[in-house]
């Protein structure tokens, strides 16, 4: 893997990471304003704002694991092993990586994964 393309998969998780804090932050406000304007309703918007909360607890978990999983991608530029295959050892294509730039499986082990 060339220092050239170490550089652009830097970038490109370090946008992503930027771009998912901004995310979880606007996220977080916006469900302290759904809880701190609750007051007493009927059934209807109850279930409505519940099903609202759920919806942006689900959403945070989730930007949270992709965090995770950015942050391990950095931590793998650092030492020198991002790009191989955490199951099989082998490379992973510059075009997977570029797609999906914390991916820590090749295209033949996820599909393998997946199956």
């Amino acid at each position: 893997m060339t220092e050239k393309f170490e550089a652009e998969m830097r970038k490109s998780l370090l946008t992503l990471k930027q771009e998912l804090m901004d995310n979880i932050n606007s996220q977080n406000n916006s469900f302290h304003s759904l809880v701190s304007s609750a007051d007493p309703k009927d059934d209807v918007d109850i279930a409505s704002d519940v099903i609202d909360r759920e919806m942006l607890e689900s959403m945070s978990s989730q930007d949270l694991n992709k965090l995770r999983s950015i942050d391990a991608a950095l931590s793998r530029l650092n030492a020198k092993r991002f790009g191989i295959c955490m199951k099989c050892g082998k490379k992973i294509s510059e075009a997977r990586l570029r797609a999906l730039p914390y991916a820590v499986l090749c295209i033949e082990c996820q599909n393998n994964d997946e199956r």
